[in-house]
């Protein structure tokens, strides 16, 4: 029988996980095999060569135990406990894994009380209202099914940015184990690009030959250094933007092709990125850019802008500590940021309605404020921790507490976290009316999207972007991989309208404060200068704008 390949084993690997996260097995298993079977979606090499190596344990995620696993599945395609764990199932109700949100003891319920057994059932099911009635399932995750049913559909393997990150982090340097010749790897695709979400694991490398290596489902473009910048910008796409390169190139008299940049059949421009978009006449143009826009015209004229940096940003807002559903204190949460290099930690803890993430009262507020003051004393001016809150916007658009109390805050963040499905008109009205309170600095995830999980709520963003220019509130850019809102595609829109940003981490944990980065690369995919953030301001500069802020009447 011959040996199955790594994307097979993943699926199968993914197989084994599901049906034993619904046997209801201890859920931190369920997540190490889902964790394992995304790390052999990016493999460096072919599996049966890893195996006869000795060397899946190096594969993040995967010890002895799913080793053993990952190589029965290989060999044979079965493994003894996925045979029987298929006995207790169907086979196409795997197919409700995929709708976001829907937790196995959902899917395991929806299959005994109703008989689903696939997406058609389900969607059938919904449709007819007989998911509704039944106990423990309901009228809210019927509703949910129905919304997050095209996400389901969407049938492509896509990963978060952090995700994407490690597993191409991992693979690189395996490459450069393996291939010692290879005097430079870089990653390319969609990750270089800075998408979202990322389907395409594509490296460069370069060696003395020029190949491409197509037997893993990683794709490995090997290059010489005449053409690695070619080769660069071929694997990094995208798609549309090549083909418009194409033509303009074409357009001046000039070949565009996988091996550089041609003119009268001779190659003039190979090296570098950088050297053909210049023999093109064109300044260039960032790999977060390039998704076939009108970035090909701007950089005709030359008035792209300078993209913000990671390191143009001067300070953290919006994260949380112990004091409401953080994992980490106060003083841990800002002596990380300070190791980090920055001048200002901006808490932001959930206000008093956020009972489900034990929002602060107003005596714990006062508390909280008491301790900043302390710890702002022990820094000696070096460094500063800002008052700040995220205070839930109510049904209304009211803020969570009266003004009284809002005014004791450096900084407020408004944001969303209920009534999810008002009706387009009402929630646009709420969001406005939070806009307009003087009070407000920063509105948070504006449309309350998670990616791969559910959609972001009905709303007139153009408008609210408008209120926010008018009224001097900041647009956040969250920067949790999970979230990435407000979505890049609406950026140039919100910097034409005349607003600001402030890229944010939602941190809740030390860790979480380098989700950062991915903020970072949604300014840069959508444009924005670092002119236009409100954390690239230095402490002084943003000590005065939020005095004047609360200065508004």
């Amino acid at each position: 029988m011959a040996k199955i390949d790594q994307r097979t084993v993943a699926s199968l690997l993914r197989e084994y996980a599901q049906r034993t996260s619904l046997r209801g097995d201890n859920p931190y298993r369920t997540k190490a095999y889902l964790r394992a079977a995304d790390s052999l979606t990016a493999l460096s090499q072919p599996l049966d060569r890893i195996i006869a190596a000795g060397a899946l344990t190096k594969i993040p995620g995967i010890g002895d135990a799913i080793a053993d696993i990952v190589t029965k599945l290989h060999e044979t395609g079965m493994h003894p406990s996925l045979e029987k764990l298929r006995e207790e199932v169907p086979a196409g109700v795997m197919e409700l894994f995929a709708v976001p949100g829907l937790r196995p003891d959902k899917i395991l319920k929806l299959h005994q009380a109703l008989g689903v057994k696939s997406l058609a059932e389900l969607e059938a099911a919904a449709k007819e209202d007989r998911i509704r009635p039944v106990r423990g399932l309901g009228a809210a995750l019927q509703t949910k099914i129905l919304q997050n049913l095209a996400i389901a559909r969407s049938g492509e393997t896509r990963l978060h940015l952090d995700k994407a990150a490690a597993l191409l982090e991992h693979a690189v340097k395996l490459v450069k184990q393996e291939h010692p010749e290879f005097s430079r790897v870089e990653i390319a695709g969609d990750f270089r690009r800075g998408c979202e979400l990322v389907s395409d694991f594509a490296l460069v490398a370069q060696g003395k030959t020029v190949t491409g290596m197509e037997d893993t489902t990683l794709r490995i473009v090997v290059t010489d250094r005449k053409h690695f910048g070619a080769s660069l910008l071929e694997a990094t796409g995208s798609a549309d933007h090549l083909e418009q390169l194409k033509s303009f190139a074409a357009d001046k008299g000039f070949a565009l092709g996988a091996d550089g940049l041609h003119r009268r059949r001779k190659l003039i421009a190979s090296a570098t990125e950088e050297e053909i978009y210049a023999g093109l006449g064109l300044q260039f143009i960032e790999p977060e850019l390039r998704e076939g826009g009108d970035e090909i015209e701007r950089a005709a004229k030359h008035k792209l802008p300078a993209l913000v940096r990671d390191e143009d940003l001067h300070g953290i807002l919006h994260s949380h500590t112990t004091a409401s559903d953080g994992t980490e204190t106060l003083e841990a949460m800002a002596e990380a940021t300070r190791k980090r290099g920055f001048e200002y930690f901006g808490v932001a803890d959930h206000s008093q309605s956020a009972h489900y993430a034990g929002g602060l009262t107003p005596p714990e507020i006062a508390e909280q404020h008491r301790e900043v003051d302390r710890l702002n004393k022990s820094y000696g001016g070096t460094f500063r921790i800002l008052k700040g809150i995220e205070a839930d916007i109510l049904a209304d658009g009211s803020l969570d507490y009266p003004d009284d109390v809002l005014e004791q805050f450096d900084f407020v963040v408004a944001s969303v976290h209920s009534r999810f499905k008002l009706p387009k008109k009402e929630q646009t009205e709420r969001i406005i009316e939070a806009i307009g309170n003087p009070r407000t600095t920063i509105i948070g995830h504006l449309t309350g999207r998670q990616l791969l999980r559910r959609p972001g709520y009905d709303l007139d963003i153009d408008k609210v972007l408008k209120a926010c220019a008018k009224h001097g509130v900041a647009v956040e850019i969250n920067a949790h991989p999970w979230r990435l809102d407000l979505d890049w595609r609406w950026h140039q829109k919100a910097l034409d309208q005349g607003c600001i940003f402030s890229i944010n981490p939602d941190a809740h944990s030390i860790r979480e404060l380098d989700h950062m980065h991915w903020g970072v690369e949604m300014a840069r995919k959508g444009g924005v200068p670092a002119k236009r953030v409100l954390n690239a301001m230095r402490l002084t500069a943003l000590l005065a704008h939020l005095a004047r802020r609360r200065q508004t009447p």
